[in-house]
């Protein structure tokens, strides 16, 4: 796999090692601490706030390096508890990168929006980034969402488009620009629950690398 694996992919569940084995080969990913990670430093942006059905909660202030964007290419649902776990899986995403950036495996914006086995993966997949001194860098893409909710369950998959992501290393202050390839799309499958403070947090988190689902 020549791109680095988002939060919670179905690899996540593997160890560091195979994540390391996911990034790129190109003449920047020979060292052996490579992978995607963390860097402190450069400017930040806010990320913007949750859709308004999610606002009850005292939600944590996300914020990323600026190299680094998102596209949420998902309408509103129109159905108060669908838009919701979509506002909240948006800021899930977020907070991984954020937690890499700041070199925190136990970031609290992350456990925020992370419970149960996708919390252990989470928190699985920072320390790689940030025992390998690198991170990521570029523009996501996140499409074709399908939610259901029911009652404080809710499920959902979508894709996310890592073709213009790529793998920064802090070591020599390179990035490793492999080209695209069908793995670069992936198909995730989440689940989440409605927390007390109603907070729809990730539970679980499933994928499918290179799923003609997503392939453009």
């Amino acid at each position: 796999m020549n791109r680095p694996l988002r939060l919670a992919t179905a690899a996540l569940t593997a160890s560091a090692a195979l994540l390391l084995s996911s990034c790129g080969s190109g003449d920047d990913a020979k060292d052996s601490d490579k992978i995607a990670g963390a860097e402190q430093g450069g400017e930040r942006q806010k990320s913007k706030a949750p859709s308004e059905p999610a606002r009850q909660a005292d939600r944590p202030k996300i914020e990323l390096p600026s190299d680094l964007t998102y596209a949420f290419e998902w309408k509103k649902t129109g159905d108060k508890a669908k838009d919701a776990v979509l506002a909240d899986r948006e800021q899930a995403i977020q907070t991984v990168d954020m937690a890499i950036a700041d070199k925190d495996p136990a970031e609290k914006a992350m456990r925020f929006y992370h419970q149960e086995e996708a919390a252990a993966q989470a928190q699985k997949y920072v320390e790689a980034y940030v025992k390998a001194k690198a991170r990521t860098t570029g523009a996501y893409r996140y499409y074709a969402a399908t939610v259901t909710a029911d009652g404080g369950s809710a499920a959902l998959t979508y894709c996310e488009d890592q073709s213009k992501v790529y793998d920064k290393y802090l070591k020599k202050n390179s990035i490793d620009k492999s080209p695209a390839t069908k793995n670069s799309y992936v198909l995730y499958a989440a689940e989440l629950r409605k927390n007390d403070a109603g907070v729809w947090v990730t539970t679980k988190l499933n994928a499918t690398r290179g799923s003609d689902t997503c392939q453009p």
